[in-house]
């Protein structure tokens, strides 16, 4: 071999070295590199991992809420139609009294007005059953009243027009000024927990 030859061999001996040392230098940048990145995508995914459960117990605690919501409505309108079928049921019984009963009642009722003077306002089934002795039983309950003649439409119980006042004995009327307190009975009978 001659001398350029091995200056040649040389140089290309000192290149091939250069060239493994910038291979390691840069593998070892490399691995650093992917390294860093697999530790930020880690953290990364950690984060977005977290935010999302986050996210899911959101979610589930709006929906439970929501859930409760929609239950306790649907119970209270369900307590609401119960109600109203009680009440109801209660101005029919009313109403459905036999005679002797649906007058002994309306006494009751004149009794509470009495001392008032009045025209007694009445629906046409109650004026048709009207015992003969009406405003006499009503006198003895304290109401000094006459009756009209032309009907009102009422379910039951009847109104006393004095002048410009109005007592309504109307039982839908009776009921629906009690309701609150109608309401609060039938909820501790129908729904005692």
């Amino acid at each position: 071999m001659n001398g350029g030859d091995k200056l040649l061999s040389r140089i290309k001996s000192d290149c091939d070295e250069s060239v493994r040392a910038i291979e390691a230098k840069s593998a070892e940048v490399c691995s650093g590199i992917i390294a860093e990145a697999q530790k930020q995508g880690d953290k990364s995914a950690g984060e977005i991992l977290r935010k999302a459960q986050t996210k899911v117990e959101q979610i589930n605690a709006s929906s439970k809420s929501r859930a409760e919501l929609e239950t306790r409505n649907a119970l209270l309108k369900r307590r609401r139609s119960e109600i109203d079928k009680t009440l109801d049921g209660l101005r029919d019984y009313l109403v459905n009294l036999s005679d002797n009963e649906y007058f002994e009642y309306i006494y009751k009722l004149a009794a509470k007005l009495s001392g008032k003077k009045g025209m007694v306002h009445m629906n046409q089934r109650d004026l048709d059953r009207m015992p003969l002795d009406f405003i006499l039983q009503l006198a003895k309950n304290g109401l000094i009243a006459l009756v009209s003649k032309t009907p009102v439409d009422i379910a039951g119980g009847f109104i006393l027009k004095s002048g410009d006042i109005e007592e309504n004995m109307d039982f839908s009327a009776l009921i629906a000024a009690k309701r609150d307190e109608i309401e609060d009975k039938i909820n501790r009978e129908l729904f005692a927990e």
